[in-house]
């Protein structure tokens, strides 16, 4: 059976690919996708706490952070169609003028 630390090792992995995919890819989608992956990693550290101390206060915090993922890659997503749309282009050095 896994314990805490086998839990707190693969949310570090996860935080690193989703931080090296921020920092690494030069595509707007795969950085959204990448913040996505760093906020199921500190979902999962929220969890094996919540499990590890015996309260569920850890799931609950994971389901208003679910809310607000889903509201942030709604939102997030709109605004790259948006600027997709105006420069064609996923570029993010392509965005260095937010003036329209």
């Amino acid at each position: 059976m896994p314990s805490l630390n086998h839990y707190l090792v693969l949310s570090a992995v996860l935080f690193a690919i989703g931080t090296a995919g921020v920092l690494v890819r030069r595509n707007l989608i795969t950085i959204l996708l990448s913040i996505e992956i760093m906020l199921n990693a500190v979902n999962l550290t929220f969890v094996a706490f919540g499990r590890a101390l015996g309260s569920a206060e850890g799931q609950i915090i994971v389901f208003f952070v679910i809310t607000v993922a889903a509201a942030e890659a709604a939102v997030g997503l709109a605004i790259i169609i948006a600027m997709f749309r105006h420069h064609e282009s996923l570029n993010p050095d392509t965005f260095t003028l937010l003036k329209w």
